[in-house]
């Protein structure tokens, strides 16, 4: 069942445009010209319940704002969305009990004098949550995400990890079947950002909520989504599963050996490119298509305990892609 529907969603506003100087600059006071920013173009996209699904781009590329506009603070200049069966810039009530926009920027946004208990509190009252329902949430949210040693801290107080913690309860609170997460693990530390992960897995298994995410960090990507979406100047050009991603658009296979000693220009012949990494490994970058001659000589020329043949890291794939222009299409 599709919980977030959007189909040829845009957003473009108008930004001022003078020269430099201060002539220009007295100009402008007396006639502004201005230019088009496309900041969304024809964004179209589906997710099912229970699913998480990564939204991934470079600095500016859209993805905040097409998390805006799904959540309903943005109004669009062009096509239409559903979620939940709302349309969500009309931000009904009914609607916004349903969902939630977690930022990792400031997950967050309660006076920092309060307690994170009393914030919780605050929370319930905003979203009418029976004391029942309130207690029961607590608990499981407390025991998910190890709240209790916490919950009579100040927020002040509160460290970025406790503070994601927390933040994370507190939209979660009232059950939402729909969760936009704004880079969710920015700035934590390792254990705290997989604590957060397995959170939101567990989170989207147990209510079968669907769930977009924006995040820079590529393990919040390999272990939370099955899918991605790349958005780039505004418009998505993929939409599919990391491993299609791979299979279609890595040029190369990596042959890692441990503790092996290989000439610098084997196998040159066939484009392969062979470093040594920091833990000793010998790695063999070589084309896909002559990656099995590759594997074929390795095997009857030297003598080889181990090797591992697998596929480039995805940021590796994704930062090539933005940097060298060859998005997908």
């Amino acid at each position: 069942m599709l919980q977030i529907e959007a189909e040829q969603l845009g957003m473009s506003y108008r930004v001022p445009v003078r020269g430099s100087g201060v002539v220009n600059s007295l100009k402008s006071l007396v006639h502004r010209t201005y230019r088009e920013v496309n900041a969304v173009n024809r964004v179209s996209l589906s997710i099912g319940a229970g699913e998480i699904v990564a939204f991934l781009g470079p600095n500016g590329a859209g993805k905040t704002t097409t998390l805006k506009m799904l959540s309903g603070i943005l109004h669009p200049t062009s096509g239409s969305a559903n979620v939940l069966g709302f349309v969500p810039w009309r931000r009904e009530r009914a609607y916004l009990m349903q969902i939630a926009f977690v930022r990792g920027s400031r997950p967050l946004s309660v006076p920092g004098e309060l307690t994170v208990l009393d914030g919780l509190r605050f929370q319930q009252q905003i979203y009418r949550i029976s004391d029942g329902a309130f207690k029961q949430n607590l608990s499981v949210l407390s025991d998910m995400l190890g709240l209790n040693a916490i919950l009579e801290r100040q927020v002040r107080a509160l460290s970025l990890g406790e503070r994601m913690r927390a933040g994370l309860a507190s939209s979660l609170l009232y059950k939402p079947k729909v969760l936009f997460l704004d880079e969710p693990t920015i700035g934590l530390d390792v254990s705290t950002a997989m604590a957060v992960r397995r959170f939101i897995a567990a989170y989207t298994n147990e209510f079968k909520a669907a769930v977009l995410l924006t995040s820079h960090y590529m393990a919040d990507v390999e272990q939370l989504c099955k899918r991605l979406i790349l958005i780039h100047r505004g418009s998505i050009h993929y939409d599919g599963s990391i491993q299609g991603l791979k299979k279609t658009h890595a040029p190369i296979k990596i042959i890692r050996i441990p503790e092996a000693s290989l000439p610098s220009t084997a196998f040159a012949e066939e484009g392969a490119v062979i470093t040594i990494e920091p833990d000793g490994q010998t790695a063999i970058s070589v084309p896909k298509e002559s990656a099995g001659r590759v594997v074929q000589r390795l095997m009857s020329e030297y003598v080889l305990n181990d090797f591992i043949i697998e596929e480039p890291p995805i940021e590796q794939l994704i930062d090539r892609i933005y940097r060298e222009g060859a998005v997908p299409r």
